[in-house]
């Protein structure tokens, strides 16, 4: 499979393009980003080609992945879809409901997969306990604890972006706490109740479809101390 990477920002060069060049059963064809500059570094870096147009990117692969800020993932995904290309998405999917649906509509519309890329979901340890606590009926409540130190720490290179300054932990770590409580404690249907604390800390209690609650805790303006994940 032919893919391609829009973004060329630190996920993008941490995580995406080393293991879209390292794997084995894709083709790592180019990368598309805002700016030249960046997109040539990292293009190079991998021995793809740097794509100065993005509807060229997605007219040469079979599939994109997307490592850009939501509001400009959003309609590139859906531009993508619409093209017939499987999407590799992060998260959060869309800063509006609107958007985030039109992503839903065009992959619905042509068939393509897409996936939004959770580093805990989809890591062999997370998984699988996932899947086994998913096994298990009865469940009465669950609780996540997602603290960051991005915003109160050093040298974080997450620090720099405006959509996580503006958002805060509720759109970035929060996609993270819930994908663990729903394939376990079923959808959400309500935000029974939700508080703000230091910083940009929120705490949520959450209703879910099979009548279990979950509380969760999201920062990204905790001590460094503090950081961490349950």
């Amino acid at each position: 499979m032919r893919i391609g990477l829009l973004g060329t920002g630190p996920w993008a060069q941490m995580a995406h393009a080393p293991a879209l060049s390292a794997h084995g059963q894709l083709d790592f064809v180019g990368v598309w980003g805002r700016r030249t500059a960046p997109t040539k570094e990292l293009a190079d870096a991998h021995g793809v080609r740097a794509y100065d147009d993005v509807d060229a990117l997605i007219a040469d692969v079979d599939a994109v992945a997307v490592a850009l800020p939501p509001d400009i993932q959003a309609d590139l995904a859906a531009r993508a879809a619409r093209a017939g290309r499987h999407l590799l998405l992060d998260k959060p999917l869309a800063p509006t409901v609107e958007q985030a649906r039109a992503v839903v509509a065009a992959a619905e519309e042509t068939g393509v997969s897409s996936v939004v890329f959770f580093t805990a979901r989809f890591q062999p340890e997370t998984e699988e306990w996932i899947a086994r606590q998913a096994a298990t009926d009865g469940w009465f409540t669950g609780r996540a604890e997602w603290l960051g130190a991005v915003f109160s720490g050093e040298g974080s290179p997450f620090a720099d972006s405006p959509w996580r300054r503006d958002k805060g932990a509720l759109w970035d770590v929060g996609p993270h706490a819930l994908s663990v409580l729903l394939p376990v404690l079923g959808d959400a249907r309500r935000v029974a109740a939700a508080a703000h604390g230091p910083g940009d800390t929120v705490h949520l209690v959450l209703e879910h479809t099979d009548g279990a609650s979950s509380t969760l805790t999201l920062s990204l303006t905790a001590p460094p101390a503090a950081a961490g994940a349950t």
